[in-house]
């Protein structure tokens, strides 16, 4: 069996509120993907291939612009959201074994409640966030009950990207251009929140923290020798910090952080090369399978495909291949998948 642990789809309800949001390129964004918002289109893809059901997860945007400031207004489709994704697993169960729950960090209790309830009366495996809050990083102190709180759930964290073409890849532009912020933002801000969690030892204080990263975890797995032996060496080039006294008061090395207390999903939009170096990069225990579907050119099956592929591929043993395609996903849930 092959559960896909991080795939995107909207229930009506929380799709009819965001198109009436008015949020630009939404609308003609999620249309051109029926298979996004379309029940019928996205139980065909998943009868398509043996042995395979999804877990589902709201896709982009975070609530927190769905939300344009207001936690309230955040929290309703937080609710809403949830609700519809309990509801699609009840009535699907075969095709949506579970559900991941979205967090309305903007609360005053960080989505803790809400978080709670979806997990604890609905049934969600674990929760949602993003890798900034409306641009805050998730190391801010107003973020700390949320991590608190979901590592006394002991349910699991999904991180994914959040950048926008309102961040500049140039100090002297408005905007990103040409989808830079996609095609190399999202990798780079997944592994910034992933350093940014390190460093200020969110870990540290809570060790049971479950935490998967989205599409290998970024740029990580490429910049091992950087996260490795790079940044043992950290405060030897910043003079106005003491990241000396920092590096020398973590419990661990700062890529043993990144091996260990990560996990890390397959979804590299049919990446041979990135499929390998992610493998390379973490233990066999720490990888779950995921497509990101439906985000590819073919609408839906291409990237379940092209993953399905490579992971059959590679020199894994039959053990290892298990572990990815469902075992580690039920020992990070607590959820048996496959009875």
């Amino acid at each position: 069996m092959r559960i896909d642990a991080f795939n995107h789809f909207f229930p009506k309800k929380y799709f009819d509120m965001l198109v009436e949001s008015g949020l630009p390129d939404i609308g003609k964004r999620v249309r051109e993907v029926p298979a996004l918002h379309d029940l019928e289109v996205r139980l065909k893809i998943i009868d398509s291939f043996k042995d395979y059901a999804q877990v589902l997860s709201l896709p982009m945007p975070p609530l927190e612009a769905l939300g344009k400031g207001d936690p309230a207004r955040a929290l309703e489709f937080a609710k809403v959201g949830n609700d519809g994704m309990a509801e699609l697993c009840a009535k699907h169960p075969d095709h949506f074994p579970a559900f991941i729950a979205m967090t309305p960090m903007t609360t005053a209790d960080a989505g803790v409640a809400e978080t709670e309830r979806a997990i604890n009366q609905l049934g969600a495996i674990g929760t949602q966030i993003f890798t900034n809050v409306a641009g805050k990083p998730l190391d801010r102190p107003e973020f700390a009950p949320f991590f608190a709180a979901m590592e006394k759930i002991g349910k699991p964290i999904w991180i994914h990207p959040a950048r926008t073409a309102a961040h500049p890849d140039y100090l002297d532009e408005k905007k990103s251009l040409y989808e830079i912020w996609w095609a190399l933002g999202w990798s780079y801000e997944t592994t910034a929140a992933m350093a940014r969690l390190v460093f200020s030892k969110t870990f540290d204080r809570h060790p049971n923290l479950k935490i998967i990263v989205h599409h290998f975890g970024g740029l990580a797995p490429m910049l091992e020798g950087r996260i490795g032996p790079g940044w043992d060496q950290l405060g030897a080039r910043t003079s106005d910090e003491d990241y000396v006294s920092l590096r020398k008061s973590l419990k661990k090395r700062p890529i043993d952080y990144f091996k260990q207390n990560f996990y890390a999903d397959s979804a590299v939009f049919g990446s041979d090369a990135g499929t390998v170096c992610g493998l390379a990069f973490y233990p066999n225990d720490k990888v779950v399978f995921a497509s990101d579907c439906p985000f590819d050119p073919e609408k839906g099956t291409g990237y379940i495909r092209e993953t399905l592929r490579i992971l059959e591929s590679v020199d894994l043993t039959k053990a290892q291949r298990d572990n990815i395609y469902y075992k580690n996903l039920e020992a990070i849930t607590g959820k048996t998948f496959v009875k």
